[in-house]
C-alpha cells in the first residue's frame, strides 16, 4: 500500500491543532517531534537523564508528520491543510512561518520504524509504560502498562498523557468507576485500572483508536473490566437516559453517574462538553481535563467554573496544563 507523508514544521504551540487537522482530513497516523533546547525545562522527578540533544529542531518549533493513503492524498488535500493552518490565529494559535513538505513513504517506514525509539518509561511513582516488544523487569511495587499504541495517540511520552497518569495516581480511589473520553491507545483507561478503579468505560470517535485500545486492554488482561466503545460522551449520556430500551446500554460495564472522568484532548473539544461531564459525574466526583496549552488555560478555567465545577488543582509540565476539578457534593443530593 502506498502512503504519502505531509510534514509541517510549525510553532510548538500549534502542534496539537496541526495534528487535529491532519486526523480530520483522514491521516492514518500522525507523529509529533518537539524541539530540543538545553534551556527547556525537563522532568527529572523520576531520575530521567537528558545527556544528549534529542534532535536538531530549532527551539520553539515542532515537526508534525501525517500519513495519508493514496486514495485521499493530492494537491487539493495539501492546499486545504495549508489554508486551515493559515486560519489558526482566529482560534488563538499561531503556526508561525510554517513549512510544508511531502513525500511518498513505504508503510513500514512509519508504521514500525518508530518502535526502536519507544523504551520502557516511568511516568509516575508507581506507573511505568512498557512497549510490548521490550524486555523489562519491574520492581516489586511497580505497576506496568503493556502498550502497543499502533496508529493511535497515547504512548505516555507527550506531556499531556504523562500529566494525566500522574494526576490519576493522586486522584483515583479504590473501587472508582471511570470514563476515559478520547481514549486513543487506551493508556489512561489501563492506568486507571492499575491504580485501583473497579470499572472503566473508554470512549473514542476514531475507529483506529477503538481497535488499538481494545487490543491494549487485552494485552493487560483487563478485557473484563474495561469496555471500549466507539462513542462520544454525549452518546453515553443518551444511552443512560434510554437504558430501559437500549440493550447496548443495559449491557454496559459502566453506567453513569461515575466517580471520575478523564479527558486528554484539545482544549477546544474540552470546552464543548464540560456540562456533559458535570452531568455524568456523581456529587463529589472528579474531572481531570488535560491536553490544554497555556494560551487556553483561562478559557478552560472559565468554562469549568461556569459549569459548576470547583477547581481542586492544576498540574503543569512544560507549557501544558491539566485541571483537576470536583463536582460539589451538594449537587443532585
Amino acid at each position: 500500500m502506498r502512503w504519502f507523508e505531509i510534514t509541517i514544521v510549525a510553532n510548538e504551540q500549534a502542534q496539537e491543532m496541526v495534528a487535529h487537522y491532519m486526523h480530520e482530513l483522514g491521516a492514518g497516523g500522525v507523529s509529533i517531534e518537539e524541539s530540543w533546547s538545553p534551556d527547556k525545562p525537563r522532568d527529572t522527578s523520576l531520575g530521567q537523564w537528558y545527556d544528549k540533544p534529542l534532535n536538531d529542531i530549532p527551539a520553539g518549533l515542532a515537526v508534525i508528520a501525517g500519513y495519508f493513503p493514496e486514495d485521499i492524498y493530492g494537491e487539493a488535500l495539501v492546499a486545504e491543510l495549508t489554508e486551515l493552518l493559515r486560519g489558526l490565529p482566529e482560534f488563538g494559535y499561531d503556526a508561525g512561518d510554517f513549512t510544508v513538505q511531502t513525500r511518498e513513504v513505504n508503510e513500514d517506514d512509519w508504521a514500525h520504524a518508530w518502535k526502536k525509539y519507544f523504551k520502557p518509561l516511568p511516568v509516575s511513582e508507581r506507573l511505568t509504560i512498557k512497549p510490548t516488544w521490550e524486555d523489562y523487569t519491574p520492581r516489586e511495587d511497580e505497576l506496568i502498562i503493556e502498550l502497543d499504541p499502533g496508529m493511535a495517540f497515547g504512548t505516555g511520552t507527550h506531556p499531556t498523557t504523562a500529566l494525566c497518569l500522574r494526576t490519576l495516581e493522586g486522584a483515583i480511589k479504590a473501587g472508582d468507576t471511570v470514563i476515559d473520553v478520547g481514549t486513543g491507545s487506551g493508556i489512561l483507561a489501563i492506568g486507571a485500572m492499575k491504580l485501583g478503579a473497579s470499572r472503566v468505560l473508554a470512549l473514542d470517535l476514531d475507529p483506529v483508536a477503538v481497535s488499538s485500545a481494545t487490543e491494549n486492554v487485552k494485552l493487560n488482561g483487563l478485557q473484563d473490566d474495561i469496555e471500549v466503545r466507539l462513542s462520544d460522551l454525549l452518546g453515553v449520556l443518551r444511552d443512560g437516559e434510554a437504558a430501559d430500551g437500549n440493550p447496548a446500554a443495559a449491557a454496559s460495564k459502566v453506567v453513569p453517574p461515575v466517580d471520575l472522568v478523564v479527558a486528554n484532548i484539545l482544549a477546544e473539544i474540552i470546552l464543548l462538553f464540560i456540562a456533559d461531564v458535570f452531568d455524568v459525574l456523581k456529587p463529589g466526583g472528579i474531572y481531570i481535563a488535560s491536553g490544554i496549552y497555556k494560551n487556553k488555560e483561562e478559557d478552560v478555567e472559565a468554562g469549568l467554573l461556569a459549569a459548576g465545577f470547583e477547581i481542586v488543582d492544576r498540574v503543569r509540565q512544560d507549557d501544558w496544563i491539566a485541571f483537576v476539578c470536583g463536582k460539589p457534593k451538594g449537587e443532585d443530593e
